[in-house]
This record gives C-alpha cells, sequence and structure tokens, in this order.
C-alpha cells in the first residue's frame, strides 16, 4: 500500500505520465541523454520541466516533436545530436522556454524569426555548429536574453547593430563571438556600447585587420580589466595590412606601420555657459548606489547648491553653465554587487564660449591688425604720397638763379621768379592788368613793387598768398 501512495503521488506515477523508455525520470526532470535516439520520445509528460536529449542522433526538429503544450518546460538541451535542420515552428508549444542548447551540432543558417516564439529565453548556445548566415530578425522578440553563445561557427559578419539600437536585445549581457571568421569590427560603435555589456563581449580568435580605432578600443578595455580583454590578451590578434602573419593587437602602440597612439579614456570638452552630461559607465550591471565627486572634493548626492549640479536617475552627473572653475576630474563612486569602483572623467572647459567671441583670441588679433595697419600708413606717407602736379611732368624747371635761392624762404616749397616757365598746376594767368604778379591773377589787387636798379633788380617779396604751412609738404595755392 506504501509503495501504491507514493506512486500516486509521484507524477510518473499519474495516467499519461509514465517515464519513456530508454530515459531517466526525476520528478519533473526526463533525462535521456546517450540513448541514441534518432527522434523525440512521445508522448512527454506535460510537467516536464527540464528536457535532456544531447548526445543523440536527432538530426531535425521538426515543428510536431511536441504535438502537445508543454508550459512548464524552461530548459532544453539538444547538444551533439548533429542537428543540421530546426523548423521555424518548433518552439511553439513551449512558450516558457528560458535555457535552449543547440550546441555542437550541424547547423548553418539562423533563418528569418527562428527563435521569436522564446520571448522569456534568457540562455541560448550556439557554439560549436557551422553556421555562416545570421538573420538580424532570427533573435526577434528575445527581451529578456542575457547570454548569447556564437563562439567555434563560421560567422563573417553579424548584426551588430541589435546590440546598438538597444531595443532588440535589451538584456542581453554577453555576446561571445570568438573563433569565427570576423574580418572587421564597427569599433567606433563598440565603445559606444555600455562598459558591462563590453565587459562580456568575446572577439578573440577572430582573424581580425588591424585597426588604430579596434587597438584603442581594446586598449581601453584592458585599463578598465573587463574580462573580455584581459583573459584573452594573448588570443586577441590581428593581420597588419599587408601581411600574412598575425600579431598581438595591444602591441601595435607606436609600431609601423599603423604606429597607433593610445587614447585616453574618458576625456570631456565644452565651452562656457554649456550643458555637459558626465556618464557613469560601469562594467557591473546590478549597481545598487553611486555618487559623484567633484574636482573640489565636494561629494553630490542630488541637486547642487544652485541647481547647476544635477545626478541624474541613470548615475549620469549633470553640469549646467559651464564656468571655468568647473573644469576637473570628476569622480563617480560605483558600489556593485561583487566590487565597487571608481569611475574617473576629466572635463576641459575653454575659457570662450562656442557661438560668441573669442576673447584670448580676438584680443591678439585686434592687436596684430593694428599693428599691421600702422606699419602700412606710415609706409604709404612716407613713399606713397600722390603727386598733385599732373601738368607740369613733362617739362623740367629751370634752376633758379643762386642768389634767389638763397633769399627764398624757407616756408615755401615753390619760390616766385620772374621769369620762370614752370607754373603750378591749376595757376591762371591774368589779363594785360594782372602784369607785375609773376604771371599769376590776383583777386584783391597787390601793389606793384618799385623797380630797382642794379644787380638785384629782380628780387621780389615773397607773396602772401603762396606761402606754404609748415605742416605740409604740399603748396597752398590761390
Amino acid at each position: 500500500s506504501l509503495l501504491l501512495a507514493l506512486s500516486l503521488l509521484s507524477p510518473w506515477g499519474s495516467v499519461g505520465g509514465s517515464c519513456p523508455p530508454r530515459c531517466v525520470c526525476a520528478s519533473n526532470l526526463l533525462s535521456c541523454s546517450q540513448a541514441n535516439l534518432s527522434a523525440v520520445p512521445a508522448p512527454l509528460p506535460r510537467f516536464t520541466a527540464v528536457l535532456d536529449l544531447s548526445h543523440n542522433n536527432v538530426t531535425r526538429l521538426r515543428a510536431d516533436w511536441a504535438p502537445a503544450r508543454l508550459p512548464h518546460l524552461h530548459a532544453l538541451l539538444l547538444s551533439h545530436n548533429g542537428l543540421a535542420f530546426v523548423s521555424t515552428e518548433a518552439f511553439t508549444h513551449v512558450p516558457r522556454l528560458r535555457h535552449l542548447d543547440l550546441s555542437s551540432n550541424r547547423l548553418r543558417t539562423l533563418d528569418e524569426n527562428l527563435f521569436s516564439d522564446l520571448g522569456e529565453l534568457e540562455v541560448l548556445l550556439l557554439y560549436n555548429n557551422e553556421i555562416s548566415t545570421v538573420d538580424r530578425t532570427a533573435f526577434e522578440n528575445l527581451g529578456r536574453l542575457r547570454k548569447l553563445y556564437l563562439g567555434q561557427n563560421r560567422i563573417a559578419r553579424f548584426p551588430l547593430e541589435l546590440l546598438r539600437e538597444g531595443t532588440r536585445l535589451p538584456q542581453l549581457a554577453l555576446l561571445a563571438l570568438s573563433a569565427n571568421r570576423l574580418r572587421a569590427v564597427p569599433a567606433g560603435e563598440l565603445q559606444a556600447l555600455p562598459a558591462w555589456l563590453r565587459d562580456r563581449l568575446y572577439l578573440h580568435n577572430n582573424p581580425l585587420v588591424c585597426d588604430c580605432l579596434l587597438f584603442q578600443l581594446l586598449d581601453r578595455g584592458r585599463r578598465r580589466h573587463l574580462s573580455a580583454v584581459e583573459d584573452f590578451q594573448e588570443e586577441l590578434r590581428c593581420f597588419p595590412p599587408g601581411a600574412t602573419t598575425l600579431v598581438k593587437i595591444l602591441d601595435l602602440a607606436g609600431k609601423q606601420p599603423l604606429n597607433c597612439s593610445k587614447a585616453q579614456e574618458a576625456v570631456l570638452e565644452a565651452h562656457l555657459g554649456d550643458s555637459v552630461t558626465l556618464g557613469c559607465d560601469s562594467r557591473w550591471q546590478g549597481v545598487r548606489s553611486r555618487h559623484w565627486v567633484t574636482p573640489g572634493g565636494e561629494r553630490v548626492l542630488g541637486d547642487g547648491g544652485n541647481g547647476s549640479v544635477v545626478l541624474l536617475a541613470n548615475g549620469s552627473l549633470q553640469l549646467r553653465a559651464l564656468r571655468p572653475e568647473d573644469a576637473g576630474t570628476y569622480s563617480c563612486w560605483v558600489a556593485g554587487p561583487l566590487l565597487n569602483e571608481t569611475l574617473y572623467v576629466e572635463l576641459l572647459v575653454h575659457n570662450f564660449t562656442l557661438h560668441g567671441p573669442h576673447d584670448t583670441l580676438n584680443t591678439a588679433y585686434t592687436t596684430l591688425v593694428g599693428c599691421i595697419l600702422s606699419v602700412v600708413l606710415v609706409l604709404i606717407y612716407l613713399y606713397l604720397t600722390p603727386c598733385r602736379c599732373c601738368c607740369c611732368r613733362g617739362t623740367e624747371k629751370p634752376p633758379a638763379p643762386r642768389d634767389d635761392s638763397i633769399n627764398s624762404s624757407v616756408l615755401s616749397t615753390t619760390p616766385n621768379h620772374a621769369g620762370g616757365t614752370g607754373e603750378p598746376c591749376g595757376s591762371h594767368v591774368a589779363s594785360s592788368a594782372g602784369t607785375g604778379q609773376n604771371g599769376r591773377f590776383k583777386g584783391g589787387g597787390t601793389p606793384p613793387l618799385p623797380t630797382r636798379q642794379g644787380p638785384k633788380a629782380q628780387r621780389k617779396v615773397s607773396d602772401p598768398d603762396s606761402v606754404s604751412s609748415v605742416f605740409s609738404d604740399t603748396p597752398i595755392v590761390v
């Protein structure tokens, strides 16, 4: 009677709950590993939670392998079966599946919407297959997927845009793409991924082409002690341009032909009056708490004094209306689930606004332009004074008499000669009434000089209307 009672209490003793042949049943676990099966045993009990079919000969997984719904099944193991075909409807009746192992088989492609029925899937193992083509919709609707193993395949291109968008696989924390045929990866886009994802992004043992952006991506990971880089430094290799021998990617710094330079971890540049956000890019996903410390040693837990410093909900620090004294190194203290972590962000604040005038540059520029203009004006004044005697260039003035030159006024650049032929521009020859005026017309009239006799008879006094100013080198003639 005791055995009968135990059989009734056991799920396998109920109607339709018999353990399939060549399988081992324990509670809700059904193990048919290494049973030399060529198909999934039927019928399967409805309450099966773990189904192990590894190390068999199940080469095709059709849509009818589970004719009835298995609402409790959360782990399905199908590794080492030589599996070459999986129907896109194969997982219709197992919507609660959280762990799926399809590793070490002969799968070649991941077709469109292959896993779209597994909305609660968390771990997907596809390593050690022959996969060369991955459709970007194969992982559609996998909103809870955390670990995806695709190593040891033939993948030449993986749709990494699934990671960049952040909406296809929002919970993904591990992506293994090691030992494939990747030749290049978008290093700039990978650098923009959160550190907790880059910490488990495995790219080693791929025939990558050497690139400085790739080097800087991995060099930052090494300094941050990211596991995907720190644990596989020897296996992270690449082909230099034109070479056939692999070299270590982390040894490219300062070496030919690329001569890559190391990039700083976190340096942010801004201008006066800007608003910036400093990210706390921790490698721990389940962060319990975090706080910031300013360059002045002030601890930021919430809004700053005047609201210019704000701690955001995602742990980032926002600085508004930047001032020169805001520059410096900011520290983010993170309390992770396993260990604590401290991140540093250096902020450079340029001493001018981005859209306004640059103070320092404006001052230097104005001084330089002023000096150049001054020199140009002096040169023009000294050497390029325009000639106003446009009508007298054809004839030369005869030399003045010696005594007239000696007695001419130092205040006039044009001495008065009685019989001179070189007349200044703009002079008017008067009629017979104007004789005795050195050929000049006098509107107001000047009394004629008395006639003198002797050798000095030609001497004249200077005409007061033709005297030039000592402050001008151009005679004023009326």
